[in-house]
């Protein structure tokens, strides 16, 4: 009697498996059946900001990563770095991140074999030709099966690739997050430094004010005045007052606003009293700014790799009309579970042809087609609204800090004016309005000042902001390169 060993028992791949295999290799040679090789969306060029003139410069010259150091304010930074820490839009979109660092994960081992187990007890009963009685015997087997799909075509690296640039896709929204993070705590902060200087104006205005109700008071016992010069004076005062109220409830605002942007509750957060001309500097910009700092903006990183996680998927839905082929296994024990012997071996080719007859399928690469469309004009519209973007930002910059001049030199004859007047005024020399109009005049514009310092300010961080902020440039390749995804604090 012969015995046979495992070996012995295996089952091989069946000829018809390996002349489909063989047929299917012809019908992958006749052509790029994954469609054409990815090409980044053409955009209109732009060689230059209409803005600048000057030398030409690399992005590293323009931007550096930590940017808002540049505004000299240690306070700014601490706050800004706070936010970035605590900051609960920063922690959801890291967690975001992690999940999709997760999900990548998963998609990646759809790749690998697929292995299962599975235990199972038979009881066996009969009759031996020695015996009368019925023998019952209990036996214990495992079985375990193999399926592992080959990737002939390149179908799964395709969806391996279209993975990856909905990972770095999310990774851009990372970015994009904290880049509008740094640039709404920078604003807030500016809000509350500008109310500050525009408080102590107010309050130094409405002292004055007072003190010239004195004199009138004074004038008054004396019969030099009525009393309606006082009621005037008083009413003045009541101006000044109630716009001081106004500025205080401006800056506790914005206190509460900047509070939620660090995570922290409204109103328990307390920032001490500033000046804004005395805190924050201007950043002087280069004369010129390459046109390539769009390629670290992550909105315009997020809308290419759309495109070219759209691109993927096409050729992951062509690929799927072709025939499947997947190597499989079987083993099992023998009879009995604990001695762990493997007695029975099966192997196989299988293939699926049902893609070729699938008219879903046809219909699915149309659609994703479709898909690359839109993602490419999506893409185009990013592109434009950033080149806008700039350009605004730059506009503001240079036609706000011409105001700020025009501005200061109002104000340097304002104060001579109202020198002259004060003087004149105790003399008796010109009347009450012509002193109200001049200082009107006068607070309006050291007011203003304020205002388009801000402003300039504000749009020197919306300029860095439209520029992408100081990140590395980030474009697509064919395979993007995923590393670690960054976690929430």
């Amino acid at each position: 009697m012969n015995h046979r060993g495992p070996l012995d028992r295996v089952e091989w791949i069946r000829w018809p498996t390996l002349a489909a295999f063989a047929l299917a290799l012809v019908l992958a040679g006749c052509g790029t059946i994954q469609g054409p090789a990815y090409q980044r969306p053409d955009t209109p060029d732009k060689p230059q900001w209409s803005q600048l003139e000057g030398r030409e410069l690399s992005t590293s010259e323009v931007i550096q990563p930590d940017w808002w150091h540049g505004f000299g304010d240690p306070y700014l930074i601490q706050l800004i770095q706070r936010a970035i820490d605590q900051g609960l839009d920063m922690r959801i979109a890291a967690l975001r991140l992690d999940k999709a660092g997760i999900q990548l994960g998963k998609d990646r081992f759809s790749a690998t074999p697929k292995v299962s187990a599975s235990p199972a007890d038979s009881i066996e009963r009969g009759k031996s030709n020695n015996q009368k009685s019925a023998t019952t015997r209990e036996t214990e087997s495992l079985g375990a099966s193999l399926s592992w799909e080959l990737d002939l075509w390149g179908k799964i690296r395709k969806d391996m690739q279209a993975a990856d640039a909905r990972y770095r896709a999310t990774e851009m929204d990372w970015r994009g997050t904290q880049l509008t993070l740094i640039a709404s705590v920078a604003e807030r902060y500016f809000q509350i430094r500008q109310f500050d200087e525009q408080i102590a104006q107010q309050i130094a205005s409405k002292q004055q004010a007072e003190q010239l109700l004195g004199i009138y008071q004074a004038q008054h016992q004396e019969g030099m005045v009525p009393e309606t010069k006082i009621r005037s004076q008083k009413a003045e005062i009541n101006g000044l007052q109630n716009r001081l109220i106004d500025l205080q409830r401006g800056r506790t605002e914005s206190e509460l606003k900047l509070a939620t942007l660090l995570g922290v509750p409204a109103g328990e957060l307390s920032v001490p009293v500033g000046t804004l001309r005395g805190s924050v500097r201007i950043i002087e910009m280069p004369e010129v700014l390459p046109a390539d700092v769009l390629s670290r903006r992550p909105d315009v990183l997020r809308a290419e790799y759309s495109v070219l996680q759209a691109h993927h998927l096409v050729g992951k839905a062509r690929l799927a009309r072709l025939p499947t082929f997947s190597l499989t296994g079987a083993a099992k024990t023998g009879t009995s579970f604990v001695s762990t012997v493997i007695n029975t071996w099966t192997f196989g080719l299988a293939a699926s042809w049902a893609g070729l007859f699938d008219r879903d399928l046809a219909i699915d690469v149309k659609l994703n087609e479709a898909d690359v469309r839109i993602a490419r004009e999506e893409y185009r519209k990013t592109v434009l609204g950033a080149y806008e973007e700039v350009e605004i930002a730059l506009l503001n910059l240079n036609a706000r800090r011409q105001q700020i001049k025009e501005l200061e030199a109002q104000v340097a004859d304002l104060q001579v004016v109202r020198n002259v007047q004060d003087a004149r005024l105790r003399e008796g020399l010109v009347s009450q309005l012509e002193v109200f109009d001049t200082e009107r005049t006068l607070l309006g514009a050291q007011q203003e000042i304020l205002s388009m310092y801000q402003l300039v300010l504000t749009d020197t961080v919306t300029l860095y902001k439209a520029l992408g902020g100081g990140w590395e440039s980030a474009r697509p390749g064919a395979e993007p390169k995923v590393t670690v995804s960054k976690s929430a604090k």
